[in-house]
């Protein structure tokens, strides 16, 4: 049945070729993604390898604290880190801790997952969400290694989609030693589409683990702060990884909110920079003056975050944050983060991608609204009263905190998984 998986992945990955080599997400990289890595790779010495997989920046945070402590209680291993997408390296290049080496995933085709897995030499395959690919799951998998999912989630619905591709291919789940889940919910979920029931565990989503991060330097967050124009004499709002169509009704509500807030300071990281310069046209086309972080305010009233891996710093300089992609149907973004900051988080109703996080803020610091209206009549409130900003930020964080933990089992597991293998 590997042999119709072979074949599609095959004529797929002729058409899409094209796309494939100039997609700004997916073009870098290409002699990776045919699976030649460096001769020197960590693998090739002889000690244990780690490999980790996440597919995205935001998947590679949520790895980030089990990779500490793997490699704490492993100081011996190398740790190897893969991703698909560019912002995903340059995350894991500029923000990764831990790691030995980062490169990007081979295409999933048999030959050239064989060349990695070869350079490579893992111990144990770490995947995150539902990364699971079946020609690297099988080439990893007869290489001797073990394999395991973390935060493990399958979309409910596209399970019946899981279930009639995986008759057709075989079912890759068989050759993962343990999935280990979110929650009961994404468990049952996993079996449903074939996952054997002694293989499957809650362990939590070690996302919560990754949302407080470690404290950034002191000159460091002073020096953005310079650079955004904040000064701690102002309030400030910050809006986190917006999305095309939400930028300008928030510029609506923020030139709203000014007549009875004349020093209230924007500051907006767009979910991809390569948008600041529209974003700050848009702006400008309101009357108002802009900057950008690049280039470093003097006194705008708005200025947008064009960097890369400084998001999670700025939170914390915010009076208030909204987070984005919540407003449009991209499924919403990382509440937890801000809130692990400490400061009240707004989102829109569109937060599908993370209900868990909505689960565990609202009500404790994070708060949901409908439409731009009742964000603005939302947002004045909290303007007007201070001791409230407090109050929710504190809740926020707590809230954060007691979910926390789920890194730690998973790394425990990881760890044993590897002592399973060739006697370590």
């Amino acid at each position: 049945m590997f042999l119709v998986y072979a074949f599609l992945v095959h004529v797929a990955f002729v058409i899409l070729l094209p796309v494939l080599l100039v997609h700004p997400k997916l073009r870098e990289g290409f002699l990776f993604r045919l699976g030649f890595y460096p001769p020197r790779w960590p693998g090739t010495d002889g000690r244990p390898v780690f490999w980790f997989h996440g597919a995205s920046a935001g998947d590679l945070a949520a790895l980030q604290p089990v990779i500490l402590m793997v490699r704490d209680r492993r100081p011996d291993a190398s740790v190897v880190v893969t991703t698909v997408t560019n912002s995903g390296m340059a995350m894991a290049r500029k923000r990764l801790l831990g790691a030995d080496a980062v490169g990007y995933l081979p295409y999933d085709l048999p030959l050239a997952v064989r060349k990695a897995v070869k350079t490579i030499k893992p111990d144990v395959l770490v995947l995150e969400y539902a990364e699971v690919w079946p020609a690297l799951v099988r080439g990893v998998k007869r290489s001797g290694a073990r394999i395991v999912i973390i935060n493990g989630r399958f979309h409910e619905r596209v399970l019946s989609r899981y279930r009639w591709f995986y008759r057709l291919i075989g079912n890759p789940l068989k050759n993962v030693d343990l999935l280990c889940m979110r929650d009961p919910a994404e468990a049952e979920h996993a079996l449903s589409i074939g996952a054997h029931p002694e293989r499957v565990r809650v362990t939590g989503n070690t996302k919560f683990d990754s949302c407080r991060g470690a404290e950034p330097d002191a000159e460091d967050l002073s020096g953005l702060a310079r650079s955004l124009g904040v000064d701690g004499t102002r309030p400030v709002l910050l809006a986190g990884s917006t999305h095309e169509g939400e930028e300008g009704p928030l510029l609506d509500v923020f030139l709203a909110l000014r007549e009875s807030f004349p020093d209230l300071h924007l500051v907006v990281a767009p979910r991809y920079i390569e948008r600041a310069e529209r974003i700050a046209s848009m702006v400008r086309e309101r009357g108002l003056c802009c900057a950008l972080r690049s280039a470093g305010a003097s006194g705008e009233p708005v200025v947008v975050l064009d960097s890369v891996g400084e998001l999670r710093a700025a939170y914390r300089l915010a009076t208030v944050v909204f987070v984005g992609g919540s407003f449009v149907r991209r499924g919403g973004q990382n509440i937890l983060e801000p809130a692990a900051c400490g400061k009240p988080v707004l989102f829109g109703p569109h937060m599908e991608n993370f209900r868990d996080s909505v689960k565990v803020l609202l009500g404790r610091g994070g708060i949901q609204v409908s439409d731009f209206k009742r964000f603005k009549r939302v947002l004045a409130d909290l303007l007007a009263n201070s001791e409230e900003i407090l109050k929710l930020g504190a809740m926020a964080q707590e809230s954060v905190s007691s979910v926390q933990g789920a890194s730690r089992a998973d790394a425990e597991i990881i760890l044993q998984l590897a002592r399973g293998v060739s006697g370590r």
